[in-house]
């Protein structure tokens, strides 16, 4: 049983960092409008971890310009990114056109009409610590009920699974191989002494009889 909560209170907590680790990293969409782009210099602090990288070919630095993309959900909610390069960093998303990102967004913002577009981004949007999610790129939609299927996502976790399968069955093996003979020969060996001490005590307790009875037919005899 301690066994079992052992493994609970283990378990429990590397479940809960993989999937967050997962869902920051891996690519989600949103079906956003763009309305314009922004440049700020940014100080960044303790949140660094959340931004990823100047441009590529300059200078890093804490204290730095960052580009943000503004837009605003079909509820009319304001939806604010960021736009930096990855470079070779994580994720690996291996990007260097975060100039370019904010040329297009720049020319979305300016077409006639309502211009929908699916937003691919990384990320997580704290106000509390400003952080923002990165864009990796833009691609305009039908509409804002545009349906969008996380193609991406879906082959990541089927490849997951059937890794985490192989590693399963090898492990299995393992112990089927390894594990389990030297831990039936214990189980044996610890069977074996418990049956010899089981046995030695019998004797024991037997000449311990045999010995207090002629202890009291002595007695007898001479004391009656």
């Amino acid at each position: 049983r301690l066994m079992k909560y052992i493994k609970w209170i283990v378990g429990i907590p590397l479940v809960l960092v993989v999937v967050l680790f997962a869902h920051y990293t891996l690519p989600g969409r949103d079906v956003v409008r763009i309305v314009g782009t922004d440049v700020k210099r940014m100080d960044i602090g303790s949140s660094s971890l959340f931004w990823a990288a100047p441009d590529a070919g300059t200078n890093p630095n804490w204290t730095r310009d960052v580009r943000f993309i503004n837009a605003v959900w079909p509820n009319g909610e304001p939806r604010v990114y960021r736009n930096e390069d990855t470079e070779w960093r994580w994720p690996p998303y291996l990007k260097f056109n975060s100039s370019n990102v904010t040329a297009q967004a720049q020319d979305l913002a300016k077409k006639d009409g309502e211009v929908w577009v699916a937003v691919t981004h990384y990320g997580w949007r704290i106000q509390l610590f400003t952080i923002f999610p990165n864009i990796i790129s833009i691609q305009e939609v039908s509409g804002p009920n545009a349906f969008l299927i996380p193609w991406f996502n879906i082959i990541f976790f089927l490849v997951l699974a059937a890794i985490a399968y192989m590693i399963f069955r090898v492990v299995q093996a393992f112990k089927r191989r390894r594990i389990d003979p030297v831990v039936e020969n214990i189980d044996g060996f610890m069977d074996d002494v418990g049956e010899n001490a089981e046995q030695a005590r019998a004797r024991a307790e037997k000449h311990a009889t045999a010995a207090t009875s002629g202890f009291r037919r002595w007695l007898k005899r001479w004391f009656g």
